[in-house]
C-alpha cells in the first residue's frame, strides 16, 4: 500500500492550507486546485501565487507549506529569494536614469565605467560594448572567476573581476545568458545617480510601489517569514530541505543580477506598474518612450531565452529580449500557449553561488505580464534545480488563472 509522503500527511492535518490570503484579496479555487496537484506529487511544498489586473488583485492564494518541519504555512508575507527576477527592476532603474537625461541604453559602457575602453573582443577590436547588449545578454562580456566574486563587497569591486575574464563572443553576435552584464548596469546606476544601487531601487522603486516587503538584506523579521526551499529526492521522491546560496547578507554588494527577496504581493505591485505603461496609482515611474524600449524587442532574429533545446521543444525564435526582459513573440504550446504575443517577464535563475547560475527561473519564481489581456502572473515557490521557465507548475497556475480571468 503506498504511505503517504510528509508534505500530504500535514495537508490531511491542516485542510485550511489553501486559503485565499486577506478577506479583501479573494482566492481563487481552481488555481488552488491546479497547485495542489504539485504539493500532492511532492514536487513543491507551497506556493503564493498572484494574478493582477491593472488596478486589483483579483485573486491571491497561498498554498500550502512554507517549512515542512515546522508545519508553517505559506502566507502573504511569505519571502521568497526572487534571484534572476531582480533584472527586471534593474532595467527600470537604468530606463529610469535615460529619463531624467543622464544616459541613454545605446551608450558604451566605457563612457560610465572608463576601464571598459581598453576591453577587447575576440577578434581583437576594441568590444566597445553597449548598456543595451548587456541588458539583453548579447554583449559577449566574461563572467568572471567565481571565487574572486564570492570576496566582493561592493558592484564597484566586481568590474575588474568580470574584466579579467576574456569576452565569450564577438558583442551582438549571439544571445547568451549572461550574470555580468546585468551587474554591471547595475554600477552604472550607481556612477550617474551617485547612490548604491539598493539605495536607488528602495528610493525610486520599492518605497514609492509600496513594496515594503522587497529587499536586497532581509533583516531579522523578515527573515523569520522566509519559505524553505527544497529538493525533491531523486530517489525517494520525498521534498528535502535546500539551503540558500549565500546572498542577501550585508557587506556583499547589491547585486542586480538577482539580488531580490520579496513576496507574491509586493511583486505583483511592479508588475502593475508594467501592466499600466510604466505608471501606477497617478505616478509615473517609467516615459511612454522607456517603457516601450522596455517592451520592444531588441535582439532581432537571434535566439532566445530557456525552451531552446530538444527537450524544450526549440523555442528559441519564439522569444526575443526587450531591456532585462524575455518577450514572448510567438505563443506556443505548453508554458506559452494561454499568452498573447507581446507578453513579457521573467523568471528566478538559480544562483549556486554568487557569480554561478543556472538557467532562467530555476527557482521556481515567476512573474509574466500579458498587456493584452490586462493580467500579470505571478508565482512564488523555491524549487531549486528546475527550469522554471519550462515548468508544469506554470503552465498549470497560468492557464488556471487565465481560465479563471477571461480577456474582457
Amino acid at each position: 500500500m503506498f504511505k503517504r509522503n510528509v508534505v500530504c500527511a500535514l495537508l490531511l492535518l491542516l485542510p485550511a492550507f489553501a486559503l485565499a490570503a486577506e478577506p479583501n484579496e479573494p482566492g481563487n479555487p481552481a488555481i488552488r486546485a491546479a497547485v495542489e496537484k504539485f504539493i500532492d506529487a511532492q514536487d513543491i511544498s507551497g506556493a503564493v501565487t498572484v494574478v493582477a489586473a491593472k488596478d486589483k488583485l483579483l485573486a491571491v492564494d497561498t498554498i500550502g507549506l512554507a517549512d515542512i518541519a515546522k508545519k508553517k504555512r505559506m502566507e502573504p508575507d511569505s519571502l521568497f529569494w526572487i534571484a534572476s527576477m531582480t533584472k527586471p527592476l534593474t532595467a527600470a532603474s537604468i530606463l529610469m536614469l535615460q529619463d531624467e537625461g543622464k544616459l541613454k541604453v545605446s551608450d558604451p559602457v566605457e563612457k560610465f565605467i572608463p576601464e571598459f575602453a581598453a576591453l577587447k573582443a575576440p577578434s581583437g577590436r576594441p568590444a566597445h560594448i553597449t548598456i543595451e547588449q548587456i541588458l539583453t545578454h548579447t554583449s559577449g562580456l566574461g563572467e568572471g572567476d567565481s571565487g574572486a566574486i564570492k570576496s566582493a563587497h561592493t558592484l564597484r569591486d566586481l568590474i575588474p573581476i568580470y574584466l579579467a575574464s576574456p569576452m565569450q563572443y564577438e558583442p551582438g553576435d549571439r544571445w547568451k545568458y549572461t550574470q555580468s552584464g546585468i551587474n554591471v548596469a547595475a554600477r552604472i546606476v550607481e556612477v550617474t545617480s551617485g547612490l548604491s544601487f539598493d539605495e536607488f531601487v528602495n528610493k525610486h522603486i520599492l518605497k514609492p510601489l509600496g513594496m515594503k516587503h522587497t529587499t536586497f538584506y532581509p533583516n531579522k523579521k523578515q527573515r523569520s517569514h522566509l519559505a524553505t526551499p527544497y529538493i525533491k529526492d531523486k530517489q525517494t521522491g520525498i521534498l528535502t530541505a535546500a539551503s540558500y546560496a549565500a546572498y542577501g547578507m550585508k557587506g556583499q554588494p547589491p547585486f542586480g543580477n538577482g539580488g531580490l527577496f520579496s513576496t507574491g504581493p509586493d511583486y505583483a505591485r511592479f508588475c502593475q506598474m508594467l501592466l499600466n505603461g510604466g505608471t501606477l496609482k497617478g505616478k509615473r515611474y517609467l516615459s511612454p518612450a522607456a517603457f516601450r524600449q522596455l517592451t520592444t524587442v531588441h535582439t532581432g532574429e537571434l535566439k532566445t531565452g530557456f525552451l531552446q533545446t530538444d527537450e524544450y521543444g526549440n523555442r528559441g525564435m519564439n522569444y526575443g529580449w526587450g531591456i532585462g526582459v524575455a518577450i514572448l513573440k510567438a505563443p506556443h504550446p505548453g508554458v506559452a500557449e494561454m499568452l498573447s504575443p507581446g507578453t513579457f517577464g521573467h523568471g528566478g535563475a538559480e544562483m549556486l553561488s554568487p557569480g554561478t547560475f543556472g538557467h532562467g527561473g530555476a527557482w521556481g519564481t515567476q512573474a509574466w505580464i500579458d498587456p493584452v489581456r490586462g493580467l500579470a502572473y505571478i508565482l512564488m515557490v523555491q524549487r531549486p534545480g528546475i527550469n522554471g521557465d519550462a515548468s508544469k507548475l506554470r503552465q498549470a497556475f497560468q492557464q488556471a488563472a487565465s481560465d479563471a480571468f477571461p480577456q474582457p
